[in-house]
């Protein structure tokens, strides 16, 4: 039985969403998969400049396409009289309001928590900053591969040599997400008790928030958790080892009863189950260089589908580290059909994955992308400008 559209969680909520880049737009169309209507609001001409980080998905950017399915394009000037009008016009038939603006440029434009919440008691305003919005660093610019800078990220990734950034844009998406649930939570308040909650989220402290372990490994341990590359930097054995056919293979061994199966089963030297170098957990990390060798040379000895059968056989996780090619031909993405064709601009079909969270009974939305103000002339006209008063507007780049 297919699902109407009016059944799914957030169909009737309007969100607008004056956003850019990365970490907003990750929470936008999230709402948008749940069945809000998502108006993006869009500079005229370029629009949201992530659509020119690259061109490799037929012209378009990978980056927008990940994350603007579903939503609505208007272009904007909102440094103009007449453009402000048309958002305030927007924001008195909205729910919620995201912007990632600028450091201090939502207040310029009157766009703040505290005088929207003044002009619009309903709505609900929600900011995505770099490092807050009071504070001594609430001017400054931030962007993904800083924060993960400053949050120390950076130190822990990488190998012993050498750090680096994580491969995916992990402040971003983690600010994305945090903003996503608070609209979520602000919308269940708003239904419980009347009142519109603002919400504000930090790229610094949502990523500060997912460095709780190892900042408490380090004050409280002396020492951060090294750099160890695909290792665990207080677990042993845990990595990736390279097999006789050149995949690396990772696994990871927990407790006493995974460290005893490896030593009977895989590595078959029961001996080393209590050897004093290997007895315990902290033993195992203490002396991890040489039980590391030894792995890796049972592991050298057999190709890597026979090592993860043997692994499997003996209860251990393990898993082939996989390239992108390899992720996106993954079985269980295919057998749990997984992937939905998402139209975007031009006329092609890419192949988009569904939302994580399943919700029994209903279907994620998973409409085309907008080409930059494509839907421009349509929500004029929902808001009671006809055609000469558009094409004023267009005329003077206003829209």
């Amino acid at each position: 039985m297919t699902e109407h559209p009016a059944a799914r969680p957030l169909s009737g909520i309007t969100v607008v969403s004056v956003e850019q880049a990365v970490a907003a737009p990750f929470a936008t169309r999230q709402l948008a998969d749940l069945g809000a209507r998502v108006i993006k609001v869009e500079r005229p001409g370029g629009g949201d400049f992530a659509r020119r980080y690259d061109t490799t998905v037929h012209g378009e950017s990978s980056y927008f396409v990940w994350l603007n399915r579903s939503k609505e394009s208007l272009t904007l000037d909102l440094k103009s009289a007449r453009g402000r009008q048309v958002l305030e016009q927007l924001l008195a038939g909205a729910d919620v309001f995201v912007q990632n603006l600028a450091p201090g440029a939502a207040d310029r434009l009157g766009l703040g928590a505290q005088a929207l919440t003044e002009r619009f008691p309903s709505l609900i305003p929600c900011a995505v900053t770099g490092y807050g919005s009071s504070g001594p660093w609430a001017d400054r610019k931030a962007y993904d591969l800083l924060v993960q800078c400053q949050t120390g990220l950076v130190s822990l990734t990488g190998s012993a040599s050498e750090p680096a950034r994580a491969g995916v844009s992990v402040a971003d998406i983690a600010a994305g997400m945090y903003a996503y649930s608070g609209v979520l939570t602000a919308l269940f308040t708003r239904a419980t008790t009347g009142v519109a909650r603002p919400v504000e989220v930090s790229l610094f402290e949502a990523l500060a928030e997912w460095m709780g372990q190892p900042a408490y490994y380090t004050r409280y341990g002396g020492t951060q958790p090294p750099r160890v590359g695909t290792r665990h930097a207080t677990i042993a054995p845990y990595g990736a080892f390279t097999t006789a056919d050149g995949k690396d293979v990772l696994f990871s061994i927990q407790n006493e009863r995974e460290w005893a199966a490896l030593c009977e089963r895989f590595l078959k030297r029961p001996e080393l189950i209590d050897d004093p170098r290997f007895a315990t957990g902290a033993a195992r990390v203490a002396h991890r260089e040489e039980l590391d060798a030894l792995v890796a040379a049972r592991c050298a000895e057999s190709g890597s589908q026979e090592v993860m059968q043997l692994l499997d056989e003996a209860g251990i996780a393990n898993a082939g580290v996989n390239d992108v090619p390899e992720f996106l031909a993954h079985p269980v993405l295919s057998a749990r059909d997984r992937w939905r064709d998402v139209r975007i601009p031009g006329g092609a079909a890419v192949p988009a994955l569904l939302p994580p969270v399943d919700l029994a009974g209903t279907v994620p939305r998973m409409d085309p992308v907008p080409a930059v103000g494509e839907h421009t002339g349509r929500i004029l006209a929902e808001l009671g400008y006809d055609a000469t008063e558009i094409d004023a507007l267009r005329a003077d780049q206003v829209v």
